[in-house]
């Protein structure tokens, strides 16, 4: 039978990090064996629920690239995709399970079931339900049907126990008498999401129910369902929770947790896809740092770890910075170019020339390892581009405070103006040669450059940054370098 796998978010909320990867784990085993990923929207709290926040659940699925092959916006056999649209089908399934007597109606008001339950506690007894309406008459039920009055239906759970298969906790069994008779749908005609669950996952023909550990308690409930309705029970795989580094269950106390957060804090998709398929998986091995084709062709879930997955944002920055050493500096410029333009570092209309594109490749190569974000490239690569820089006041102090500076520096500029080629290993060449000929450590020259060039007492290789800053802006920069004969003036 093929594979299908879906993720079923509720639009309460943005789409956080456990919902993500819930999400991947789908996704990747879907695509492993070429199953069929379906995006379905629970969207039954309709106080709760919002457009925006489905389309922000949209938007944030496909900007880490987990696409999906039915579902909102795709369509598909098994639509409508959207809780919200198949209240029908619930209800005709309720009425269907009280048909068979696997379910029957509970005329007890909210009111009548919170005095109970107190009264049953008070007494030392069980807050369950006490299947006061599971006996009714025949008449007496067509009694209250005549009056209209509001009836929920409840679950008739049989005495025994349930057992499940969990593909990565083994065997789990719960014992009935641990189960109350459950609500299947409220007295205003919503299902619970027992029934829209089951229903659902009937109907989308789902082999495998991929979700976090927090369902475990709901699975027992859930198998009595497609048990009752006569349907084949999908595989269940609850994946561990995410917690935070004080190991406390992963909230926003910890700092973001939607990821679309993190796309606007310059996080590479791969990256999080990395990050987050390590989050409680691993593939066998001590790989880390691996493409989305890697994951595909490692991903199982039986790789799946018991113990919850502590989230650490230092590793996520590590695994960002891992992705961009590996992205081309052609796929950076592009991802890019929109905040260099916003921050007047780029024309915002105008196309780079050839040259100029290349100048700033080679940059961007350059700066990587200095950077863990996409932003961060704005101030990496400033010193490369156009207008004026601004000089660490601590760096201009501590390497620009030489009074006989200017003289050597107006002597390495008048050689600057006649290098030829300007490229790193003549430009190299030269200083050395200067600063010996005038009896300096080209130390001094090379650390009162850079902070004139870039504003800063670290940076990348001097040279490179020399050469692909170029002539003009090194000279001026040179000749604007605030000295402290200047400072002082």
């Amino acid at each position: 039978m093929p594979l299908r796998l879906r993720f079923a978010p509720s639009p309460t909320g943005y789409l956080h990090v456990g919902g993500a990867r819930t999400a991947l784990f789908n996704w990747l085993y879907c695509r492993r064996h070429g199953g069929t990923f379906i995006l379905r929207i629970e969207d039954t709290d309709v106080e709760r629920s919002s457009a925006d926040m489905v389309t922000g659940i949209l938007d944030s699925m496909r900007g880490l690239g987990l696409l999906w092959d039915e579902g909102p916006e795709v369509g598909g056999p098994h639509g409508p995709y959207f809780q919200s649209e198949r209240l029908d089908i619930y209800r005709r399934a309720a009425s269907a399970l009280v048909s068979s007597g696997r379910a029957y109606y509970c005329y007890c008001r909210p009111e009548e079931l919170k005095a109970r339950r107190e009264a049953a506690l008070a007494a030392g007894g069980s807050s369950t339900y006490d299947g006061r309406c599971r006996t009714l008459t025949a008449d007496e039920i067509a009694r209250r049907e005549a009056a209209g009055d509001p009836r929920a239906i409840r679950m008739r759970v049989p005495e025994g126990a349930t057992t499940f298969a969990d593909i990565v906790h083994g065997a789990i069994t719960v014992d009935h008498a641990n189960i109350e008779d459950f609500v299947i749908l409220r007295s205003d005609g919503h299902p619970t999401y027992h029934l829209s669950v089951v229903v659902d996952d009937v109907a989308m023909e789902v082999t495998h129910v991929v979700r976090g550990d927090d369902h475990i308690s709901n699975t027992p409930k859930q198998v009595l369902l497609y048990e009752a309705m006569g349907a084949a029970i999908p595989a269940f795989a609850h994946v561990p929770l995410i917690l935070g580094p004080d190991k406390k269950r992963l909230s926003k106390r910890h700092g973001a947790t939607a990821v679309g957060e993190y796309e606007a804090q310059g996080y590479l998709p791969e990256a999080m896809v990395n990050f987050l398929a390590l989050l409680g998986w691993s593939p066998g091995d001590d790989r880390e740092v691996m493409s989305r084709e890697e994951l595909i062709a490692a991903f199982t879930l039986e790789g799946i770890s018991g113990g919850n997955a502590v989230f650490n944002p230092e590793k996520l920055d590590w695994f960002n910075q891992q992705h961009l050493a590996r992205m081309p500096a052609a796929g950076i410029l592009d991802r890019i170019a929109p905040q260099l333009a916003a921050s007047g570092l780029l024309p915002a209309s105008a196309a780079l020339s050839a040259g100029d594109r290349t100048r700033l490749e080679r940059a961007i190569d350059l700066v990587k390892p200095r950077v863990r974000r996409l932003p961060d490239f704005v101030a990496q690569l400033r010193p490369f581009a156009g207008g004026d820089i601004e000089v660490d006041p601590q760096a201009a102090a501590k390497h620009l405070s030489d009074p006989e500076l200017g003289a050597h520096l107006d002597a390495w500029r008048a050689r600057l103006e006649h290098v030829q080629p300007f490229d790193a290993p003549t430009i190299e060449a030269e200083l050395r040669a200067l600063a010996a000929g005038r009896g300096l450590k080209a130390a001094t020259l090379i650390h009162a450059t850079r902070v004139a060039v870039t504003g800063e007492a670290v940076s990348p290789g001097l040279f490179e940054v020399l050469e692909l800053v170029g002539r003009d802006r090194v000279l001026a920069r040179l000749a604007a370098a605030p000295l402290a004969a200047k400072r002082d003036a």
